[in-house]
């Protein structure tokens, strides 16, 4: 079913409801998202923003597993868009240099994990002010409100993740990981919210002891360290169910 719209600068485009999951696609001055929701919700609920991985989109089959967890198991809402460059999103020509100055440094020697930081802190220069105005939007939805918030997101969703959380009063937990230090750690000091952290053992992207030096440089009074085995695409899929247990204490 395909209808419009709009709430502020919030459109929806299009609507499909599954296994109890109403799914909104919308667009919000001109950054594609997605709403999912339990059929028929009424009134205020949690809700969670989950940040997409590298060269993923806001409908990836991963984000989109969660989401429908979220939704069915625990009654939240759980809101997506895609990233600057990625899914509906234009290309950006800045972004697109860097990328290719940083393949030539990367073949010349250079080291991955610096290159990856200075990347990330552009963007979420960027990131960070759209997903706080997709937060207004999206709440002042009657099916949304102005419940409590978290936020889940691994790779470059926690590059992009930290800073926001760090940014944002409202996020009162959150689920990050596959992140390194050089990107985050001056905003990661920020954060004091509770914070489950994925680490891979054998993490061929982001080096092991990048990854423990964010988690040690988180400044939340809880946090927990959730190491597993095998590379940076390989999280368990025992970690979801670990992740719905932590929002729905913290998030009610």
């Amino acid at each position: 079913m395909r209808f419009s719209s709009s709430l502020s600068s919030l459109s929806f485009t299009s609507e499909t409801s599954s296994d109890g999951v109403r799914e909104q696609l919308f667009t919000l001055d001109g950054i594609p998202g997605v709403l999912w929701t339990p059929d028929g919700a009424v009134g205020t609920r949690p809700l969670v923003l989950m940040g997409h991985g590298g060269g993923q989109h806001k409908k990836h089959p991963d984000i989109l597993d969660r989401a429908h967890r979220f939704v069915s198991e625990l009654g939240f809402a759980v809101v997506a868009v895609d990233m600057p460059a990625h899914g509906d999103r234009p290309k950006v020509e800045e972004y697109d240099r860097l990328a290719a100055e940083n393949q030539a440094r990367i073949a010349a020697g250079a080291e991955l994990a610096p290159l990856v930081a200075e990347f990330q802190a552009l963007v979420a220069r960027q990131t960070v002010p759209e997903w706080r105005a997709v937060l207004d939007a999206v709440q002042r939805l009657e099916h949304v409100g102005p419940g409590p918030v978290g936020y889940w997101g691994v790779c470059l969703g926690c590059g992009l993740g930290v800073p926001f959380v760090a940014a944002e009063p409202r996020v009162r937990a959150a689920v990050l990981g596959l992140g390194g230090a050089l990107a985050s750690a001056e905003a990661a000091a920020r954060i004091t919210v509770p914070v489950e952290f994925l680490v891979q053992w054998d993490d061929e992207r982001v080096p092991r002891a990048d990854g423990l030096a964010l988690f040690d440089a988180l400044g939340s009074a809880e946090k927990s360290l959730h190491a597993n085995p095998g590379l940076h695409g390989e999280i368990p899929a025992y970690e979801l169910d670990s992740a719905l247990r932590f929002f729905a204490r913290h998030l009610g």
